[in-house]
């Protein structure tokens, strides 16, 4: 045979072979975006003596109103009972999302809640290359797009009794236990402001909260740094596209990839009971762009936080 057709077949198969194995990927990667996932953590932050205490963190549910299976998922964590929840933000993808949101949220928001927004809550998504959640941050941000209704679900979920911080500190108390409360606006838009809680946590509280929607190293060190025990965040996804076993290659900010999710200290480095440390929950969270509905080792998921007293040595 000729080289040159010889050569066409073999580019033909090659580019065939690979059409079939992005499908394939593709396919996949839409499946486990809805692979909805419950995980269970155990962190100790009360002291002595105080009973048990179940936290829900969801985060970054980013709800669309034809997404039923994630609206019914979300709805059934209400059999969990949590003593309390803690919504890290981007809750919205679509104008007409906040009554969505808020049924699907149903008898959760029945129990004490702390809430605080992020990007998605504000602008609506625009469609996102999924090659770009793989480069480093361009400091491009999405607030060219419509504004949602932001306002209608601070004032709903206000309404039904949660805590909405944003800049500002606050305090909770569930059974017996109080908590002191830092809460900052969306550090990806740059709408936190550290000065306004800035200050020693309340040293009377029993445990000592930061929460943030994306874990970005200046708030993460404010907080230590004010002697929060603990940070409660989202953004990253995750990494949302992931290599095999879960091994994050971005965040979306400037927390290294190795703490995309999950349960770890702050700084990085140190161990529990260390001086100026702090326990650091970041949530992968149940959602992605509504317009690349993708995820690739790394299940949407939400976390309920067991809270038990610290060893006496800490």
């Amino acid at each position: 045979m000729p080289l040159l057709p010889l050569l066409g077949r073999v580019a033909g198969a090659g580019l065939g072979t690979g059409l079939v194995a992005g499908t394939a990927l593709a396919s996949y990667a839409a499946w486990e975006a809805r692979q909805y996932t419950l995980r269970e953590v155990s962190v100790p932050l009360l002291p002595a003596g105080h009973r048990p205490l179940r936290v829900l963190h969801l985060s970054d549910i980013h709800m669309a109103p034809d997404q039923r299976a994630k609206q019914e998922w979300l709805r059934g964590l209400a059999r969990l009972e949590p003593d309390l929840v803690i919504d890290t933000g981007d809750n919205l993808a679509h104008m007409r999302s906040v009554p969505v949101v808020l049924d699907a949220l149903g008898e959760l928001l029945d129990r004490p809640g702390i809430s605080v927004f992020g990007s998605n809550d504000y602008y609506a998504p625009g469609f996102r290359n999924p090659a770009r959640y793989l480069l480093p941050d361009d400091g491009h941000r999405n607030t060219h797009t419509p504004q949602l209704p932001w306002r209608e679900l601070r004032q709903r979920i206000v309404d039904a009794g949660w805590l909405h911080l944003s800049n500002e500190l606050g305090s909770i108390t569930v059974g017996d236990t109080t908590f002191a409360l830092a809460g900052v606006d969306d550090p990806h838009l740059e709408y936190d402001d550290l000065d306004a809680v800035r200050g020693p946590a309340d040293p009377t509280a029993d445990v000592r909260l930061g929460i943030t929607h994306a874990p970005y190293l200046r708030v993460l060190d404010r907080y230590v740094a004010d002697g929060y025990d603990a940070v409660i965040a989202g953004h990253t996804h995750g990494g949302q596209v992931c290599l095999p076993g879960g091994r994050a290659l971005t965040t979306n900010c400037d927390i290294e990839p190795a703490r995309a999710r999950g349960l770890h200290r702050h700084p990085a480095n140190s161990r529990d009971g260390d001086p100026g440390s702090a326990w650091l929950h970041v949530s992968a969270g149940l959602g992605t762009n509504p317009y690349v509905r993708f995820r690739v080792a790394c299940r949407p998921e939400a976390t309920l936080l067991t809270l038990v007293p610290r060893p006496a040595s800490a």
